[in-house]
């Protein structure tokens, strides 16, 4: 007896047994649904540091979630540390001379100027009285006790001493008074600009911190500890897990079909019995050729639009590129 028949007939009974597997499985759909494909989109971001220099240290691995705010990595600023230090010592400089020409002259330095003209005050004096002596001297003897050079030479002095007693004045006066409100203005301003450099530093020092500007996940680490960093060189690549969203495409005739927060169920080939909710987000309003990704025979060839279909997937178990089944229903 032939073993055939009964080959045959086990082979249209597995193959009955998978079509009906199939047909239980696979997403229904009715009248009132739209059965699209697409694949997971999500947004990325290329970190890089603002600052030059060499990377000390790398704070995360690819795969790990990182928050807003976090520190993924730093620069060597030991340079930079440094001439903070040296900044910071003018700064100190720079306010102690403010702080002299805003306090004006001691005390102390007030008496000092004021002896320093009584001092000038008697030599005038002085000189005064041997100019006359001299002058006295030379009109009782008809000029044959005293020659002319010693004349010229009392008044010279009587000249001078009365030069050094202005001067002397007026240092008291500057003294009592004190510093111009323009020398102030002028410490005042290198103070500022020591401060600023200052700022300048530290900014330096904090654009030497690479930080998260977002909830994600590391996709890629491009560069070590010991790589030379610049703003053009990325250093991170961050998938942004928060919108999710699947990118599909429907046809002129599907588009009336479709609108802006209708619901969607998520079908993936990884969990097949756990779909996930959604909802209509974006419908392009101009027509394109159709994708590659796109998996349908019949729209290969055809203009299609664009939709995107934000999904809630809290478990983040949807991936980049991982093609989904789109059942929208009304």
């Amino acid at each position: 007896m032939s073993k055939k028949p009964l080959i045959l007939g086990a082979i249209v009974i597995v193959a009955g047994a998978a079509f009906a597997a199939w047909q239980f499985l696979r997403p229904a759909a009715d009248a009132g649904e739209l059965l699209l494909y697409g694949n997971v989109d999500l947004r990325q971001v290329s970190l890089a540091f603002d600052g030059a220099g060499r990377i000390d240290r790398l704070a995360v691995q690819e795969g790990d979630h990182v928050t807003a705010g976090q520190v993924l990595g730093e620069l060597d600023t030991r340079t930079l540390q440094l001439q903070i230090a040296q900044s910071q010592a003018q700064i100190a400089v720079q306010q102690q001379a403010l702080q002299r020409l805003k306090t004006g002259s001691r005390p102390e330095e007030i008496a000092q100027a004021r002896a320093q003209a009584a001092a000038a005050q008697a030599d005038a004096e002085l000189a005064r009285q041997q100019l006359e002596r001299l002058q006295a001297i030379g009109q009782t003897t008809a000029g044959r006790a005293v020659s002319q050079q010693d004349l010229d030479a009392a008044e010279a002095r009587r000249k001078m001493t009365l030069a050094q007693l202005e001067s002397a004045r007026k240092a008291e006066q500057l003294a009592v008074i004190g510093p111009r409100k323009e020398d102030i203005a002028q410490a005042q301003a290198q103070l500022d600009v020591a401060q600023a450099s200052l700022a300048v530093l530290r900014h330096q020092v904090e654009l030497g911190r690479l930080e998260a500007p977002i909830g994600a996940v590391v996709r890629a680490r491009l560069l070590e500890p010991g790589d030379m960093a610049s703003p053009q060189r990325p250093v991170f690549t961050l998938a942004i897990t928060d919108p999710k969203w699947v990118r599909a495409y429907v046809t002129e005739s599907q588009l009336g079909r479709v609108k802006p927060g209708m619901a969607a169920t998520l079908h993936t080939d990884s969990h097949p019995d756990q779909p996930l909710t959604g909802k209509v987000g974006y419908i392009s309003s101009v027509a394109e050729f159709t994708p590659k990704t796109v998996q349908t025979p019949e729209l290969r060839t055809a203009l299609v639009y664009e939709i995107r279909v934000l999904a809630d997937d809290p478990e983040d178990r949807l991936r980049l590129g991982m093609p989904v089944t789109v059942r929208l229903v009304k």
